[in-house]
């Protein structure tokens, strides 16, 4: 099976569910077991693309479950324990270098069956935020993050914030669209620093005034 076909079954099952679940009025769990079954049958390792990436933990099982409406305490809970699970920098400085922030936002590469494993990943930034005023193409899925850093600062817990919310932003919101870079090894520790850069120094593009 290559990997149109996958999309295309992930896609079709994915339908078929919320499908099911709007004209049930509620959550079908018999229908979300049968999908789950057959994606774990059909999906392959290939590269470094292992089969194991469609297995829930806990926490994407809960937004999964609840339809990201997850009930209040058990929504505090489950940011605690991703919260434990942040590393934070061992020499305690939370920014890099902003310029290679913004080729890292700019890059989508990586994580695909056809990459290396030493290649690095990117950031892929544009994809759902705003940042720079120059960039006339950009996602909306998350909220445009110009002017950022003038907004918010450059104080010590503004940065540990922003790499934090970088490391795993689930850790502030369970069921939050944005990958977990650091707590999913998408990202390195200096490749996040260099993110928290890009937001939040003067010089960088997102800041120009």
């Amino acid at each position: 099976m290559n990997a149109k076909h996958i999309i295309g079954m992930v896609m079709t099952v994915s339908l078929a569910t919320a499908s099911a679940s709007v004209l049930a009025g509620s959550h079908d769990s018999k229908l979300e077991a049968k999908a789950t079954a057959i994606i774990k049958r059909d999906f392959r390792d290939k590269g470094i693309a292992k089969a194991d990436r469609v297995n829930q933990d806990a926490l994407q099982a809960a937004c999964s479950k609840y339809e990201d409406d997850v009930p209040d305490k058990l929504k505090a809970k489950l940011e605690a324990a991703q919260a434990k699970e942040i590393k934070w920098p061992a020499d305690g400085k939370y920014m890099g270098d902003w310029k290679a922030g913004e080729k890292l936002a700019q890059s989508g590469r990586g994580m695909t069956w056809s990459d290396k494993p030493e290649d690095p990943a990117g950031g892929n930034c544009y994809n759902c935020h705003q940042l720079s005023a120059k960039e006339i193409s950009y996602g909306t899925i998350g909220p445009s993050l110009r002017n950022y850093g003038n907004k918010k600062g450059m104080k010590e817990e503004v940065q540990r914030s922003v790499y934090g919310h970088i490391y795993n932003a689930k850790a502030y919101n369970a069921c939050a669209n944005m990958p977990r870079f650091g707590h999913m090894g998408i990202l390195s520790e200096a490749q996040m620093k260099d993110l928290v850069a890009l937001l939040l120094d003067p010089e960088s593009p997102v800041n120009a005034k």
